[in-house]
């Protein structure tokens, strides 16, 4: 089952991918495509913490198609 966290809004210029959360995730995570496909692995937690962001190393090589979408966390 997967619980949405967040969307992917951009990739950074060190090639990390930067999500909005709404949930909680905590560095180590591997978040999914609404597919169940590996996106990338939280690496960071950062930002104001009602409205937190989180640094992704991609795990993708189709990093445009996950751009803009929603990332989620398998229970």
């Amino acid at each position: 089952m997967l619980r949405e966290v967040g969307v992917l809004i951009r990739q950074a210029r060190s090639g990390k991918l930067i999500v909005r959360l709404k949930g909680d995730a905590k560095a180590g995570e591997v978040l999914f495509d609404s597919d169940g496909r590996a996106v990338g692995k939280v690496t960071e937690v950062f930002g104001p913490i009602r409205s937190p962001y989180a640094s992704l190393e991609p795990l993708t090589d189709k990093v445009a198609r996950v751009i803009g979408e929603k990332v989620y966390l398998k229970n």
